[in-house]
């Protein structure tokens, strides 16, 4: 039975369960209030009467000490008893009426033995056979004389039973305004929780499989204190953050995809180069001996594009893993030493490009990999030989800031248009799709160049000094000191 019952309470909705705990808490309360009052109003009324019983003795003793009993002055339904105690043990005095006297006087006695053994008034509660419970009082009226006068109680219990009648009734239709009007509050309260499940319902009904998944759903619904706002607002960040978290999921598959095709793509074009140039140089050992050298050097060339290729994948997906492998080795470096050897390479490299390098006389010492670096330099001096005419300016400044130490590449040449600035350091993007390969690139550079970058805890970007096309073109690099 209390299994089923806690069953029972288990299944109630929160608001039910809380305003069945807020009533029993509220019975609690009740009922601890209701003994302390009727325990208070109880002792109240005895002590009236027995305050009642000693004005009336004070008043009665004069009678005894005249007439030698009680005579007049005598309450209804009471009792009075006058006992002689010189002897040392009480001897009851003829009533003036045999009703001042109980059936059986033996509790009146034991008062006066009492008092006799006190000295001084004795009260005794006592529930007087057929009579019901009375109180007793004793005092010696004169030397030698005790009366001992017993008053009803019963109109002190009716008035009790009264109270508590009163204050059941009163605490009953308390405790169901209570339970019912603060089970309409709770659940207008909880309105907003209810909101949320239905929330969550509503998103597990979406198919979070798909790319494209989002999840539109939030809760609206206003109301049930600070701590239940609270609790809505991080519902509703925590959905806003798996939304977010969707929309990078399904931008990276489709990254993914288009990486994977791009890949295979550029892949394909030197493995059929490869292919072709085998078949010539086969063709060439057996027909054309003059020809061989140049269909073998036509064939490492494109082996060795592949390889560069290769080499460029595999570091984008290291630096991709980069959690788990680190493909940086750190050591003390001088920035500024770097970017000297880059020049001194690019000169010897694009002599037709003119190159202007500002550094300051003192070492700029950073934390880096000199190596990827280097790497990062080399890619973006050559990007501004590579893709502007010959004779273009080119220039290179390092600045330092307190926090961190910034390269700029720039260039004079046609610039880039706004549409491909965006994409720039998307990976197998090029901005002259006409280009060709062995000279424009996989499309590869820039994003090995950014993923380096930011592997160092950097920001690679690019400014375009004018809105034109003809605009200067900055790469600017930035590496924390």
């Amino acid at each position: 039975m209390t299994g089923r019952l806690w069953r029972s309470y288990r299944s109630m909705r929160l608001g039910t369960r809380l305003a069945l705990g807020l009533g029993a808490l509220a019975l609690v309360v009740f009922a601890v209030v209701g003994t302390a009052l009727t325990t208070y109003m109880k002792d109240y009324l005895s002590a009236q009467l027995d305050d009642q019983l000693g004005l009336a003795q004070v008043a009665q003793s004069k009678s005894i000490a005249q007439n030698g009993t009680l005579q007049g002055k005598k309450y209804y339904r009471w009792y009075y008893a006058v006992y002689d105690v010189s002897h040392g043990s009480p001897v009851l005095r003829k009533p003036e009426e045999t009703t001042d006297l109980p059936k059986d006087i033996g509790d009146l006695t034991s008062v006066a033995k009492a008092q006799i053994a006190a000295g001084t008034e004795v009260l005794r509660t006592r529930n007087l056979t057929g009579e019901g419970e009375y109180r007793l009082r004793g005092c010696e009226v004169e030397p030698g004389v005790v009366l001992v006068s017993g008053a009803p109680m019963d109109s002190i219990d009716d008035t009790v039973r009264q109270l508590v009648t009163v204050q059941v009734v009163a605490f009953g239709l308390a405790l169901l305004a209570l339970v019912g009007i603060g089970r309409r509050l709770l659940r207008h309260g909880l309105e907003p929780l209810s909101d949320m499940a239905h929330t969550a319902h509503g998103i597990a009904s979406h198919n979070l499989t798909e790319s494209a998944a989002r999840l539109p759903l939030r809760a609206a619904k206003r109301g049930g204190g600070p701590e239940v706002e609270e609790l809505r607002t991080a519902f509703n960040t925590m959905l806003e953050h798996i939304d977010r978290s969707l929309a990078v999921r399904a931008e990276a598959e489709q990254r993914l995809r288009r990486f994977v095709a791009d890949a295979s793509h550029e892949l394909r074009t030197p493995l059929m180069s490869v292919r072709g140039y085998a078949d010539l140089f086969q063709y060439a050992a057996a027909n054309a001996p003059e020809e061989r050298d140049k269909h073998l050097a036509r064939l490492r060339a494109e082996a060795a594009r592949m390889g560069i290729l290769l080499d460029d994948l595999l570091l984008l997906a290291r630096l991709d893993a980069a959690e788990m492998e680190a493909p940086l080795r750190l050591e003390d470096a001088d920035l500024a030493e770097l970017v000297r050897e880059a020049a001194d390479a690019f000169r010897a490299a694009h002599s037709d490009h003119p190159l202007a390098v500002t550094v300051g006389p003192d070492p700029v010492p950073l934390r880096l990999d000199p190596v990827r670096v280097r790497q990062v330099l080399d890619n973006l001096l050559t990007n501004a030989a590579v893709h502007t005419p010959a004779g273009t300016p080119v220039s290179v400044t390092v600045a330092v800031a307190p926090d961190s130490a910034t390269v700029s590449v720039t260039d004079q040449g046609p610039g880039i248009p706004a549409a491909d600035r965006a994409r720039v350091f998307d990976r197998f993007y090029r901005v002259d799709k006409a280009r060709s390969r062995d000279r424009g690139g996989s499309g590869l550079g820039l994003s090995v160049a950014r993923a380096l970058v930011e592997a160092h805890g950097g920001t690679i970007g690019l400014d375009d000094g004018d809105d034109g096309p003809a605009g200067t073109t900055v790469f600017t690099l930035t590496l924390p000191r």
